[in-house]
């Protein structure tokens, strides 16, 4: 071997040297760093499964959250496994405005501080702006519910307060997530045991995986940098396939194997296997809401947008029984499906029930709608739960007889 090649070789090799080195520290000082100004932990939630209401946190148990990026938070629910205060007391609400507000991770709002949510802000808002009406709140949420989920919280929780307006707040996944059957599809679970604590197969590690995927992951639950670097690979979509995070191709084929299976539901896929992402993009369609029938006689994309609307009905037969007003907030992200959100106004608007506005709102109020998420994150960030309570209390303002006995 020549001189030249030698010294070729020497410098590559310092070189390479210099690189790794050079990463090692960046990587220790990532780490430092991280470590000094973040917390450190994984999400956990401690689910329950509730007769007559379904799955839902715990009672006065601590929920991690975060997405290693926006937001860390630790927070307690209350004794009814709500991630909020307690609820007032039954005769402090009677002889408040009392307001409660349904719905599903939006409401539970995992990503904010209790203090910055929905709830908390709109009653603080209201007694600095309209002390007369003496506005009380609760919330009851669960990330990942759809509104036929949520008539449970209204009849067994809810109502017991006699509230004077009860808030639904609507997001463009619940027309999606009301049906169990489209769910388990949607996430791999089981069809015979669709709720999230008892889901088996979107949790399963996929066969043949490899050494280094298990490595990687290994490091991510020890590490805060590599947990940093791998959140920001997915937030912006590198080297992240259809089949990472179970919801698309290898999942779906997973589920029509198990819809095939034994569990009574082979005739919803007839055989076939799902197009990938189907159960997601193509029916948030700006144009129409689709037509399923290529899956199954019945329809199934009719069932879910069906079973919304009479969940929505549903809302207002209890609202009108028990005395309370009934308004729809629909969240900002609604803006961006046309066709979603002129169904919901159209039954809304059919059905007698208001529709507030958050996008709308939040243009009228000379904010930036990108303002009202995190930036890795769809759900609202205090901002966003700061604009959903100016506009139900304006909403208030403008209706006050609402608050009247």
């Amino acid at each position: 071997m020549s001189v030249r090649v030698v010294r070729a070789l020497r410098i590559a090799g310092w070189n390479a040297g210099l690189i790794l080195a050079g990463l090692a520290l960046i990587a220790i000082a990532g780490e430092a760093w991280l470590r000094l100004t973040t917390p450190s932990f994984t999400t956990s939630w401690p689910v329950r499964f509730v007769p007559g209401v379904g799955v839902l946190w715990q009672p006065h148990a601590e929920i991690r959250h975060t997405n290693n990026l926006d937001f860390w938070t630790v927070q307690r629910t209350n004794g009814l496994g709500f991630p909020d205060r307690e609820p007032p007391d039954p005769a402090r609400a009677a002889a408040s405005c009392h307001v409660a507000v349904i719905g599903d991770s939006y409401v539970a709002a995992l990503e904010a501080p209790i203090a910055d949510k929905l709830q908390v802000r709109l009653e603080t808002l209201a007694a600095a702006e309209l002390p007369e009406l003496d506005v009380t709140t609760s919330a009851y949420g669960f990330s990942g519910s759809a509104p036929l989920d949520q008539l449970a919280y209204w009849d067994e929780y809810a109502r017991r307060l006699r509230p004077n307006l009860l808030v639904h707040v609507f997001a463009e996944n619940d027309f999606k997530n009301n049906r169990a059957l489209l769910r388990a599809l949607r996430r791999g679970w089981d069809p015979a045991h669709v709720d999230p604590a008892l889901a088996t197969a979107a949790s399963q590690e996929p066969a043949g995986r490899a050494w280094w995927d298990g490595a990687a992951r290994r490091l991510t639950e020890r590490s805060l940098f590599a947990r940093w670097l791998d959140a920001k690979r997915r937030a912006f979509g590198v080297g992240v396939s259809e089949d990472e995070d179970g919801l698309l191709s290898s999942i779906n084929r997973h589920q029509a194997t198990l819809v095939a299976r034994g569990s009574g539901f082979g005739w919803v896929l007839d055989g076939r296997e799902p197009p990938p992402g189907l159960f997601d993009e193509r029916l948030l369609s700006d144009d129409t809401l689709p037509d399923w029938r290529t899956l199954s006689d019945e329809g199934v994309s009719d069932w879910s947008r069906e079973f919304t609307l009479w969940a929505l009905a549903g809302f207002k037969g209890r609202a009108d029984r028990d005395g309370a007003a009934l308004v729809v907030l629909a969240t900002h992200t609604m803006h961006r499906w046309a066709s979603v959100s002129a169904l919901l106004q159209s039954k809304a608007a059919a059905l007698g029930v208001p529709v507030i506005d958050q996008h709308d709102w939040i243009v009228r109020s000379g904010g930036r709608v990108e303002d009202a998420h995190w930036p890795h994150d769809h759900h609202w960030s205090p901002q966003g739960h700061h604009w959903a309570a100016e506009a139900i209390l304006d909403w208030l303002r403008r209706h006050p007889e609402v608050c009247e006995d």
